[in-house]
C-alpha cells in the first residue's frame, strides 16, 4: 500500500515505499502482524550492523596505533552496539540461501543480546521456525542488505529510522483495527510534542506502544538546538511484542529510555511509581472496557472520581495528572466521547477537573485521522499549575480550538495533517498561553475561543470545541440584501417551474405505460 508521498509532512524519503512494495511481494500468505515482525527485526540486525562494520574499520586502520577491532568496549565507548562473529551482516548476507538461515538469524539475536544487556528479551528470535518459507526469508535478507543506513552520514539523516516508522505506519494500516495499537499517526505526535514543546526534563508516556512520542520528543530538541539527553525518557506498554518494538525503535535512534525491565500493565503495575514528569505525552486506548477497573476501586490517583468499570477513559486522565510534577504538563489523545460524556460518573470527574484549573487546552480533530478507527478524537490538554512563570498566569482560562476542517485526503480512508496546519493549531496555543515571540492571540470564530471556568459551566461542563468557537465568519460580497433576496427569489422560482414541468412529463411516460390516473 503505497502512500502519496505529497502532504505527509515529510514523512517519507523516497525510496521507502518501493522498499515495503518489495517486501510485501515476500509476505507469500504470511499474517501482517506475523510478518512485521520478521521484516522489522531484520532491519533492526541491519542497522546495528551498519553501524558496528564502520566502527570496526576505523579500528582496523587503527591497529598499528594499538586499537584492537574486536574488542567490544572499543564500541560501546562509542555508542555503538558489539555485534558478535556470527551475528555479523556478512555472515548472513553470504548464507542467505542456505535452508539453515532461519537458524543462523536466531542464533544471531541471541548472541546480541548476550552482550548487549539493554536489548535482553528485546529481539525476534523465531525465524527458524517451519512456516516461514526459507527461500523467501533469503530474499527478504537480500533486499535488506541494498539498504546503506547504519553508517555515520545515514545515521545522521536517520534514514534507517525513517523507513523503520515508514514500515510500522504501513504494518498498521495492513493490520487495520488490531495494528493501530502500536502506532500512533506521524501527524498527531507531530502537533502534541510541537504544542507542548519539550525542551528538557522528564517525558513520560505510560502506554507507549512503538515509543513515538519519545522519537518525536528528541526530535524537536534536537530541532531547536538542545542535544539527544535534554530530555529524559520513561515509558511503559503493556502488549509484550509491541513493547520489543518500543526498545528496538528507540535502540535504532540512539536514545536511552527507561521503559521498564519488561512489558507491565500501568494500572496494576506501574513501573514507574515514584516518577513525577515535566512532561506526558501520550494515546492510550480508546474506550478501554477491559482494563481491571473493578480491581482498582480504592486507587490513590482517583483523587477527582473513581472511573467506571466499563470505560479507562478518565482512568487513564488521572494517571497522567497523578505522575505530573507541580508544574508539569500533559498531553494526549482521547475519543470525542470524553468531552460530553456524562455516563457512569464521567461528567463528575470531568467537572471536577475543569473546576481544579487542570484543563488548558482542547482540540478537536478531523476524522479518519487513525489507522485504527474511524472515529473523530480530540488532544486534551492538562497543566498542573496555570501560573507557573514560564508562560503567562491563564487561571480559570481554558482555550478550544476546533480543528475538524483540517487535513488532507491521502488516500480513500485516511487523512493526515499538513505541517502548515499543525504550525497553525500549536502558533494559536502557543501565542494564548504566552510563550516567547508567539505573537498576539486573538478568537476566531470558527477556529478559536478562550472561554473561562465559568463559561465551560454555563455549557454543562462539556468541552466540545465547537460549543464554544462558534460558526465561522462567512465573507461579505458586499452585494445589497434586498438585491441577494430578489435574485434568491427569482431562482426559487425557475426551480419550481422547472420542478413542475418535470412531474407533467413523468405523469404523462406513466400514462402511455398504463400507469396513469
Amino acid at each position: 500500500m503505497a502512500k502519496n508521498s505529497k502532504g505527509n509532512n515529510g514523512a517519507t524519503i523516497g525510496f521507502e515505499a518501493k522498499l515495503w512494495l518489495a517486501a510485501d511481494k515476500l509476505r507469500n500468505n504470511m499474517d501482517a502482524a506475523v510478518y512485521k515482525h520478521v521484516v522489522l527485526g531484520l532491519i533492526f540486525l541491519k542497522y546495528i550492523s551498519d553501524a558496528f562494520e564502520e566502527r570496526h574499520n576505523q579500528l582496523l586502520a587503527e591497529k598499528a596505533q594499538g586499537a584492537d577491532p574486536e574488542d567490544p568496549d572499543e564500541y560501546r565507548g562509542s555508542n555503538v552496539f558489539w555485534v558478535p562473529k556470527p551475528a555479523r551482516w556478512k555472515h548472513l548476507q553470504d548464507n542467505a540461501k542456505q535452508p539453515t538461515i532461519g537458524k543462523l538469524i536466531d542464533d544471531a539475536m541471541v548472541a546480541i543480546e548476550r552482550d548487549n544487556k539493554s536489548l535482553k528479551g528485546v529481539l525476534p528470535k523465531d525465524y527458524a521456525r517451519p512456516d516461514l518459507d526459507k527461500q523467501r526469508l533469503g530474499e527478504l535478507i537480500d533486499l535488506v542488505g541494498t539498504i546503506s543506513m547504519g553508517d555515520t552520514e545515514n545515521r545522521s539523516k536517520d534514514i534507517l529510522g525513517r523507513v523503520y516508522e515508514y514500515f510500522l505506519s504501513e504494518f498498521a494500516s495492513a493490520e487495520g483495527k488490531k495494528g493501530g495499537q502500536f502506532y500512533t499517526p506521524r501527524c498527531v505526535v507531530q502537533l502534541l510534542v510541537e504544542m507542548l514543546a519539550p525542551y528538557k526534563g522528564r517525558v513520560y508516556d505510560p502506554c507507549c506502544g512503538s515509543g513515538g512520542m519519545f522519537v518525536q520528543s528528541e526530535k524537536f530538541v534536537e530541532a531547536h538546538g538542545g542535544r539527544i539527553g535534554d530530555i529524559s525518557v520513561y515509558g511503559q506498554e503493556s502488549n509484550p511484542t509491541t513493547w520489543r518494538l518500543a526498545k528496538m525503535n528507540l535502540a535504532l535512534r540512539g536514545i536511552d529510555g527507561n521503559l521498564g525491565a519488561e512489558h507491565a500493565d500501568s494500572f496494576h503495575r506501574d513501573l514507574h511509581k515514584d516518577l513525577k514528569a515535566d512532561y506526558v505525552l501520550a494515546n492510550p486506548p480508546f474506550n478501554d472496557s477491559d482494563w481491571g477497573g473493578d480491581r482498582l476501586r480504592e486507587d490513590v490517583r482517583w483523587k477527582y472520581g473513581t472511573p467506571p468499570t466499563g470505560n479507562a477513559n478518565f482512568g487513564w486522565v488521572q494517571h497522567f495528572i497523578h505522575h505530573l510534577s507541580p508544574t508539569g504538563l500533559a498531553g494526549f489523545v482521547l475519543a470525542n466521547g470524553s468531552m460530553s460524556s456524562n455516563q457512569s460518573g464521567e461528567g463528575d470527574i470531568r467537572k471536577t477537573i475543569v473546576e481544579a484549573d487542570l484543563v488548558d487546552c482542547m482540540v478537536a480533530l478531523p476524522g479518519q485521522l487513525f489507522y485504527s478507527t474511524q472515529i473523530p478524537v480530540c488532544l486534551w490538554f492538562l497543566a498542573r499549575d496555570k501560573r507557573n512563570g514560564r508562560f503567562r498566569d491563564r487561571r480559570r482560562h481554558t482555550l478550544f480550538i476546533d480543528a475538524r476542517k483540517m487535513g488532507t485526503l491521502i488516500d480513500r480512508v485516511h487523512r493526515e495533517l499538513a505541517d502548515e496546519d499543525i504550525a497553525r493549531i500549536a502558533d494559536t496555543y502557543h501565542a494564548w498561553r504566552g510563550d516567547k515571540k508567539a505573537g498576539k492571540y486573538e478568537d476566531v470564530p470558527g477556529f478559536c475561543k478562550s472561554a473561562t471556568v465559568d463559561e465551560i459551566e454555563a455549557h454543562a461542563f462539556v468541552l466540545t470545541p465547537s460549543r464554544y468557537v462558534g460558526a465561522e465568519d462567512m465573507a461579505d460580497d458586499d452585494e445589497p440584501f434586498a438585491d441577494k433576496m430578489q435574485q434568491l427569489t427569482s431562482t426559487l422560482r425557475d426551480q419550481f417551474a422547472e420542478s413542475e414541468k418535470l412531474e407533467h412529463a413523468i405523469r404523462a411516460n406513466l400514462e402511455e405505460l398504463g400507469y396513469g390516473g
